[in-house]
């Protein structure tokens, strides 16, 4: 969808040279193609993911382990065939007595080397039947883990992730008040070179209309050779100017061009080129300092790593904490230990809980602890300092914007002099009471007096927009 914007707009753009462009279509293109700000879109949907993967670890995690490991020996119980001593029933006393063998008195006879009593019979178990085959073995088990309480640590990092994605928005949204603040920038230098540039090649027929009036005069000898000269260097100098206002026009055309991701050779007119009523701007409002604290999307960036931080000091007072979770498993191997290493797959289930109850760790954990909560206060500290300097940036930008009024409003009442000045130059140079350097002088004051009043008049709007970003309410 970004490249058919982009596509119609350059269409749009291209298809005509005297296509009308406003502020607001360069925002919006600026905003739409702006690369910083795409990065910014990629990074919240990185924190929705985040915040959905936190969610998860409240529910049930199911697992499959699964091994095969190769033998070199067997198992082998017994080292020999064992054989073991047996019991026969005595009716007499009613109790088993060991088949030992005794001596005509009926004396248990023991054998010398072992000092132990010599068995009359025996069973014997062969070794082979204590030999099993683990040469190759398989095992698995699917184990499912519910928690029950991990100290707090699942919510805290749900927490964590819901104030990540709230600071990415709040980045982006920062972001995009610098680009929109940008562009109104080179939107108004834009308009404020096509104005200087219409005023300079005004001033160019000013100053070539007076040189026609000088040769005039010097054909019939009433003017100087040297009359005419300072009149042809300063005709020479206002063609200079007015090149270099309109080299300066199509740079900053291209600039233009460039912020609203077009190809920086796009032909552009702007709507707002013929400046007017830039002397009606709205007064700076009162600023309530809260609610601009509150619109601030830095301030917002810094109070949401305040949260985040919290979070991470509950984080780390989890660990501190005794941690319960429920545990099911289904384990089976090959050969099992079920009936007797059988050569076959065979497993059963299993259900418990776990419990694991931090003792002594020699105050790492609560290091950790204490270090979160340090990090919280110090950023707790920055942005008390910021909010101090943001009432300083918006007391700052209200007296600019302020000045800004009250020299628009001087400039209009300059201008209108320097016009009266220059009628009354051009008015007695031609009945002779004036020189030609009075004459230039008055043009030179008139196009300084046009040049104050545009700049006057760029500068109030700049103040509205910067004004605007100050008080929070550049948001696009």
């Amino acid at each position: 969808m970004k490249k058919i914007f982009l596509f119609i707009s350059i269409a749009a753009l291209a298809g005509s040279a005297s296509a009308s462009v406003s502020l607001d279509s360069c925002r919006n293109m600026a905003v739409k193609n702006n690369k910083t700000i795409r990065m910014a879109e990629e990074n919240i949907r990185s924190a929705e993911y985040y915040r959905k993967a936190a969610h998860a670890a409240y529910l049930p995690g199911v697992d499959f382990t699964g091994t095969y490991m190769y033998n070199q020996n067997e198992i082998k119980l017994l080292g020999e065939d064992a054989k073991l001593p047996t019991m026969s029933f005595d009716p007499a006393t009613q109790k088993y007595n060991y088949n030992i063998l005794k001596d005509a008195n009926g004396v248990p006879i023991k054998d010398p080397a072992t000092g132990s009593y010599i068995p009359t019979e025996v069973a014997v178990i062969p070794k082979e039947a204590m030999s099993y085959d683990i040469h190759n073995v398989f095992a698995g088990a699917v184990t499912v883990t519910q928690p029950i309480f991990m100290g707090g640590q699942i919510r805290a990092l749900n927490q964590i992730a819901g104030f990540g994605e709230k600071l990415a928005k709040a980045s982006r949204n920062s972001l995009t008040q610098d680009v929109v603040y940008a562009v109104d920038e080179a939107y108004w230098l834009v308009v404020s070179l096509k104005e200087k540039k219409q005023l300079a090649e005004s001033f160019v027929n000013l100053v070539d209309t007076l040189r026609y009036d000088v040769q005039a005069m010097l054909d019939e000898g009433v003017a100087t050779r040297s009359d005419l000269l300072t009149v042809e260097v300063k005709l020479n100098e206002a063609k200079i100017a007015l090149t270099k206002v309109d080299n300066g026009l199509t740079l900053s055309r291209m600039a233009l061009a460039q912020l609203c991701g077009l190809p920086v050779n796009t032909k552009m007119e702007l709507q707002d080129e013929e400046l007017k009523r830039a002397g009606e701007a709205i007064p700076a409002p009162a600023a309530n300092m809260e609610d601009v604290y509150a619109k601030r999307q830095d301030l917002e960036i810094v109070r949401q790593g305040i949260n985040m931080l919290q979070s991470r000091e509950k984080l780390a007072l989890g660990e501190m904490l005794p941690k319960i979770a429920l545990v099911g498993a289904y384990s089976f191997s090959n050969p099992n230990v079920i009936d007797g290493f059988e050569k076959r797959f065979g497993g059963g289930f299993s259900v418990g809980a776990t419990l694991t109850v931090p003792i002594w760790h020699w105050k790492g954990d609560y290091n950790r602890y204490r270090a979160a909560k340090a990090q919280t206060n110090a950023q707790r500290l920055m942005l008390e300092d910021l909010e101090e300097k943001v009432s300083l940036q918006v007391s700052q930008a209200q007296f600019s914007f302020d000045e800004a009024k009250k020299t628009y409003d001087m400039t209009v009442t300059n201008l209108k002099k320097a016009d009266e000045n220059m009628r009354q130059a051009e008015l007695g140079f031609k009945e002779g009471v004036l020189t030609t350097n009075d004459v230039i002088g008055a043009q030179t004051a008139w196009l300084a007096a046009n040049s104050e009043k545009i700049d006057a008049e760029i500068g109030i709007r700049l103040c509205q927009t910067y004004l605007s970003k100050v008080l929070g309410k550049l948001i696009y």
